[in-house]
């Protein structure tokens, strides 16, 4: 019964974080966040440990406090999965085709519905880029590129204007690198793709103040 509510006051949570309602540095108190939010401590409490784990709250006296990640530590991310899914990509080259093209049909069905049906548009991105880690058959890469995804997690196409089409434009062009068997185009198709979200990410920050030293 907990997770429906956890997730919405996650949502809620996080949306007051972008707003400027909870400013860096306002501590994230079960209580008050519950009588703000409607809702019993359980999930509020589900909700600030998940935000913790993606780095957007850090112990401070007796509170979890708001903080947001720096353009440090985006570069430092990006710089690992561009590493990481450049060679996932290569590797991905010898996934059967009959795959690759499943996966293209569900991005364009996403792309037809468009981005607002529940958690869809996470869900396709989470897949399509498991497929290309999973071809590598390295649970450590797995694990290190799902860690790393989730601590952005939060930059979805509703605080990245222009990502959703932009992304999932970009994942089709490399899923018809991918069977076409054109390793170069693949290669450098997922670097641009990495790149780019990366430079939203940045550009929405810098829209915060937020500067490159770590808080």
């Amino acid at each position: 019964m907990s997770e429906p509510l956890a997730k919405r006051a996650y949502t809620q949570i996080i949306e007051m974080i972008f707003s400027g309602e909870l400013k860096v540095g306002d501590a994230l108190q079960e209580a008050k966040l519950g009588e703000r939010l409607d809702m019993s401590r359980t999930p509020v409490r589900e909700a600030i440990d998940r935000i913790k784990v993606e780095g957007l709250a850090v112990k401070s006296g007796r509170f979890l406090r708001v903080r947001l990640l720096t353009s440090a530590e985006v570069e430092e991310i990006f710089l690992l999965r561009r590493e990481l899914e450049v060679y996932s990509a290569r590797t991905a080259l010898k996934l059967p085709r009959e795959q690759i093209v499943s996966m293209r049909a569900r991005i364009e069905s996403l792309l037809q519905t468009g981005p607002s049906i529940g958690d869809e548009h996470w869900q396709v991105d989470e897949a399509f880029h498991g497929m290309l880690t999973a071809s590598t058959h390295n649970q450590t890469l797995i694990s290190t590129v799902n860690d790393l995804r989730l601590r952005t997690c939060i930059f979805d196409h509703t605080r990245v204007r222009g990502r959703f089409l932009k992304g999932n434009q970009e994942h089709l062009h490399i899923l018809d690198a991918l069977v076409a068997g054109q390793e170069d185009q693949v290669m450098e198709l997922m670097a641009q793709h990495i790149d780019n979200a990366k430079g939203a990410i940045l550009e929405r920050l810098a829209g915060f103040g937020v500067s490159g030293s770590l808080s």
